[in-house]
């Protein structure tokens, strides 16, 4: 796939981040040592990771679309965890502020934001909204010029090292279903804020994820994101870079599986030769090259149809659904062709096979992205 030298020079950068940085602490980042987590976030400001998509005048580098998903295939590939968390900090919480928020509000957050001094989440999904985002019943009340929160967020990545949070609140509750939800700019230190730990999770457990709960949280006017009633359709559209993103990001870890498979099918000796001579696993490192390339195009092209400024709803989430289904289907044989080993905790293709399960829940369920191509398409 071809390239800019400028893309090629971000890449190499990110690969250095990542043999430098994150290869020789990547089992410890498992743990769920937050402290840790925290460290690495500085390693990619001090690199400049943190704000390669925004513009110069917030202090970002103002790299093509492309550049900044090459960024996140590439820590995948290593950490699907802290890829994850790069990818909710820049595409789901500094770019719906740069995007849709008011000059006031770029200077008062994005500055932060970019420089990686300050982390940002997006809490949309409740207890009762998940695929249906738009049911959400967390309650915003207009009072004297402020809105007082009542309600409650789950699932949401950087939840415990963030310090900004884009959550969405319902503003009007006699509107039934998303034209009701309006998107608000809540600092950690919002009063009636809390943030609790979340449930263990399966995989991605190097990177944090929590709660968040208001109880009569105070937020003023100047908070809010867009104009009320717009909150459901904001955050939509970030999801739309969002799928891009889980697509870079599950890209990356389908390459982890193949090239760790690769090594081991070489190495691997049964029946007096290496398990790479024999044609049942040649097949499946032949499906895995074959399905990662397709996915490869997918990603890619979404991101260039983005950098262009044309729609790319429907080729963001034929890139999330293609990407992240066979990311599972890479994992999967990845585990069977180290068999027995592939089961322990000896080899990464273990911590492959857990992370990639996430990515097929990730904005949007496969179920959901197959409803945005199918109403694209019969449009």
């Amino acid at each position: 796939m071809f390239l800019t030298a400028e893309q090629e020079s971000i890449r190499d950068l990110a690969r250095d981040f990542v043999e430098r940085e994150l290869k020789p602490v990547s089992k410890q980042l498992e743990t769920g040592d937050l402290d840790l987590l925290k460290m690495l976030w500085g390693k990619m400001t001090e690199t400049g990771l943190t704000g390669l998509p925004f513009p110069e005048e917030f202090g970002g580098s103002a790299v093509d679309s492309l550049s900044y998903f090459l960024v996140l295939e590439e820590i995948a590939k290593v950490s699907a965890a802290l890829a994850t968390s790069l990818s909710v900090h820049v595409s789901l919480s500094g770019l719906p502020i740069l995007y849709y928020g008011t000059d006031e509000q770029k200077q008062q957050y994005l500055p932060g934001l970019v420089s990686g001094q300050t982390i940002g989440a997006f809490a949309l999904t409740e207890p009762n909204a998940g695929s249906d985002a738009g049911a959400g019943l967390t309650r915003a009340d207009r009072k004297d010029g402020k809105y007082v929160l009542n309600g409650s967020k789950l699932f949401i990545s950087n939840a415990l090292i963030g310090g900004v949070f884009i959550a969405t609140a319902r503003t009007n509750p006699e509107i039934e279903g998303p034209k009701g939800l309006s998107a608000f700019i809540l600092d950690r230190d919002t009063p009636g804020m809390t943030i609790t730990e979340g449930d263990e999770k399966m995989g991605l457990k190097g990177g944090d994820w929590g709660e968040l709960h208001f109880d009569n949280c105070v937020v003023d006017e100047r908070q809010r994101l867009s104009q009320e009633g717009q909150g459901f359709k904001l955050f939509m559209k970030s999801l739309n870079i969002g799928r891009i993103s889980i697509g870079a990001i599950s890209l990356g870890l389908a390459e982890a599986c193949l090239q760790a498979s690769v090594e081991y099918a070489k190495q691997r000796r049964q029946f007096d030769r290496p398990i790479a001579d024999f044609q049942a696993i040649q097949f499946k490192l032949a499906d895995m090259a074959l399905k990662i390339e397709a996915a490869r195009n997918l990603v890619y092209n979404a991101a260039r149809l983005k950098e262009a400024g044309k729609d790319f709803a429907l080729e963001a989430s034929m890139a999330k659904l293609y990407a992240s289904e066979i990311c599972n289907q890479c994992a999967s044989e990845a585990v069977q062709i180290f068999g027995g080993y592939g089961y322990t905790k000896d080899f990464p293709v273990e911590r492959y096979f857990r992370d990639a399960r996430v990515m097929t829940l990730f904005e949007g369920t496969s179920q959901i992205q197959r409803m945005v191509i199918a109403r694209n398409i019969l449009a």
